[in-house]
């Protein structure tokens, strides 16, 4: 799994080779980045779990102040070596690496919570900063893209409503009045949201449209009159009255409300009426950044259950010598590998042509349902073989536990991914007309008989 490992064979249709490995000089960064965050990002994880000094104490205001300023130090480090914010392109300020590198180097942040931050691409600001990269005017793009860019400003995405998820059901809306536009609505579990400088948020302009057509996007700053923070929602672990904090600066998903937000013209993103085809952009990318992740985390499950194999005993043998574990661990690498190579075969489709067509989209579907599957079985073996102690709180198997059923819901369900990816897939067949199949063995027999009389009668006179 060690991203050193070359991989290369032939696409015959497109007549490419596929070349996983990567020239001695992105190594070197790799490898870097593998033991910044071993050595020091892995360790600030664990920290921020208790937030305590030695002593069990929490933190006072100064060593708070302390603590950002070291991440700050290491912001500053990766972008000497040239990485922050490796997802973007050059002309965004950003190295331009190509997909097939992102996967390497998601792996690694995979493993870690913080990482996404410390490398300036922590979602959701990574997806909105394509958004005003390809929609966005050169006004938006100096006031809210170039701000997000050096870290100095943070973001959401305000999509999902209470009642919907599904583009045709949203009722959030956005009318004309004179020159500005007039907000209202609810949008329901945005990441980042009390965190955020300002939201993407989607509304529908023109409700008797096509569902595709309905919408567009607009900048809404949280600090704008009318911008009404209902709840802030938290998954599974956490005390309902967490909800009720709605204190600017904390995480969480937050239930927003809209009560007549007045919002200036060129607060629309892109063009009115192309809100969902615009987000497409965001919500591809955001996909296979996902998957990438996702292959970390179970890297990191993985290393956990063989480190816990080779160290637990019971009825006189270690755990790794029996054969049910040796399954488990068996069934988990065969899954991963299989999830790792299809998520670098998307990414190096995306290389090859540039952007998300139909068979990319189509591979996109594939490895987002694939990543809610992978994770669920890997992380499960892992907490199984840890017994107890995987069901504590006692190690970061918890946490991979929650996630998993969130992969199989966030940027669009497992079913509504499996549906597209049907349609896709259909798209390349055509039905048979006939009584029965085309692969129907007695019309195959019957063909085949007929080409072979010709072939015997050729070969039979070319003998004499």
């Amino acid at each position: 799994m060690n991203p050193k490992t070359v991989i290369g064979f032939v696409n015959n249709r497109q007549g490419s080779i596929m070349d996983f490995s990567v020239d001695a000089e992105f190594q070197k960064q790799v490898d870097w980045v593998e033991n910044f965050a071993a050595e020091e990002i892995e360790p600030l994880d664990t920290f921020m779990r208790t937030r305590q000094d030695a002593d069990g104490n929490e933190l006072t205001r100064d060593q708070w102040r302390a603590v950002f300023r070291y991440i700050g130090d290491l912001q500053q480090q990766v972008k000497d070596q040239g990485l922050w914010g490796f997802h973007l392109g050059p002309e965004l300020g950003g190295p331009g690496l190509g997909q097939v590198k992102l996967s390497l180097l998601n792996e690694i942040l995979g493993r870690t919570r913080m990482g996404p931050t410390i490398f300036g691409c922590a979602a959701p600001d990574t997806g909105n900063m394509e958004l005003l990269a390809h929609n966005g005017t050169e006004e938006q793009k100096k006031k809210y893209l170039e701000p997000t860019l050096a870290g100095k400003m943070r973001s959401a995405y305000a999509m999902t409503e209470p009642h919907a998820g599904e583009p045709g059901e949203f009722k959030c809306n956005a009318n004309r009045d004179g020159d500005d536009w007039i907000l209202n609505g609810e949008k329901w579990f945005i990441s980042n949201a009390l965190a955020a400088d300002f939201l993407i948020v989607m509304a529908i302009t023109e409700p008797d449209a096509p569902t595709l057509e309905r919408a567009s996007m607009f900048i809404v700053e949280t600090s704008n009159p009318g911008v009404e923070f209902v709840r802030n929602i938290h998954t599974f672990g956490t005390p309902f009255t967490e909800n009720l904090n709605t204190e600017k600066g904390r995480g969480g998903h937050a239930y927003i409300r809209f009560n007549d937000v007045r919002l200036p013209s060129d607060a629309l993103l892109g063009k009115e009426g192309a809100g969902f085809v615009g987000s497409q952009t965001r919500l591809s990318g955001g996909r296979i950044h996902h998957a990438m992740r996702t292959v970390g985390v179970c890297k990191k499950a993985l290393d956990m259950a063989c480190e816990r194999a080779l160290s637990r005993r019971s009825k006189g043998q270690v755990l790794a010598d029996k054969q049910m574990v040796q399954a488990d661990l068996a069934e988990s690498y065969i899954q991963l590998q299989q999830f790792r190579l299809h998520v670098l075969y998307t990414a190096w489709l995306i290389d090859m042509t540039g952007s998300y067509t139909r068979e990319i989209r189509k591979e996109i579907a594939a490895i987002k349902i694939s990543a809610a599957k992978v994770m669920h079985d890997v992380v499960y073996r892992a907490i199984h073989l840890h017994g107890s102690l995987g069901m504590s709180n006692e190690t970061p198997l918890g946490d991979m536990w929650m996630s998993a059923p969130w992969m199989g819901i966030m940027d669009g369900s497992s079913e509504s991914h499996k549906e597209n990816l049907a349609k896709l897939m259909l798209r390349e067949y055509e039905p048979c007309e006939d009584l029965f199949p085309s692969y129907h063995l007695p019309r195959m027999q019957e063909e085949a008989a007929k080409k072979f009389t010709v072939v015997m009668k050729k070969y039979a006179s070319n003998s004499q």
